[in-house]
């Protein structure tokens, strides 16, 4: 096999996952506590932290982005090349919807049931530029000071966070945000309110970036050795 299709595949199976834990935990989340959206949030949000933990852990071996903006800077970054990006990123939109699908069937829902759920305003989107920025600073600030083994921990504590200090509630993601738009549920963003919120962030992708290449500019062998030593 590949190791194309092998990275290919891990992107599909975890960004399913992944979508799984958001939706169905938000399912649950409506259902167990109907009258108090606080706490179905933090149901929500720690579900999804958990879930993209071990997830991370599981898959970085082989890929575990789940995130095409992630997958983006990765490329423009020079980490992997064009053809593997595109695989990459259709896994993630496809895995990602797939995992919608099985989240609704999973609660007897209706395989596909677009979202009512409107998401828009300027408040809103910024939110979305900043949890992505704050995502990408987290993955590559990790990774280039020499902690990726670490990466699992703080991605998924992040989100967790990023769930109740954003004003969007951290959807980060474009591959989820559209797999988000096909159930009619706690976590779902209607269709006509999702090109706002992947253009934030698109926008927060790129400020991001520079910002990574900002605080973390390519080092050599032996300055990253030195870096690594400072800082643990």
């Amino acid at each position: 096999m590949s190791l194309i299709l092998r990275r290919a595949t891990a992107e599909f199976v975890g960004t399913a996952f992944l979508v799984m834990a958001v939706v169905g935990s938000g399912i649950a989340a409506s259902r167990l506590s109907p009258n108090d959206a606080g706490l179905a949030l933090l149901e929500n949000s720690v579900a999804t932290g958990a879930a993209l933990i071990a997830l991370i852990v599981a898959l970085q071996p082989v890929s575990a982005s789940f995130n095409p903006v992630v997958t983006l800077v990765e490329r423009v970054l020079g980490m992997i090349d064009g053809p593997t990006a595109t695989a990459l990123i259709v896994a993630q939109f496809a895995g990602g919807l797939a995992g919608t699908v099985v989240a609704n069937l999973m609660f007897g829902l209706d395989a596909v049931s677009f979202s009512s759920h409107e998401r828009t305003g300027p408040g809103l989107w910024l939110g979305e530029i900043v949890a992505t920025v704050g995502l990408l600073l987290i993955v590559f600030g990790t990774v280039r000071s020499g902690r990726a083994d670490r990466v699992a921990f703080a991605v998924g504590g992040y989100i967790a966070a990023a769930y109740w200090f954003t004003s969007s509630t951290s959807f980060a993601n474009p591959a989820v945000t559209i797999a988000r738009t096909i159930s009619d549920t706690f976590s779902g963003i209607a269709p006509a309110s999702a090109p706002g919120f992947i253009a934030a962030q698109l926008l927060g992708g790129v400020s991001g970036f520079l910002l990574i290449r900002f605080l973390y500019p390519a080092l050599t062998a032996a300055e990253q050795a030195a870096d690594r030593k400072v800082i643990t």
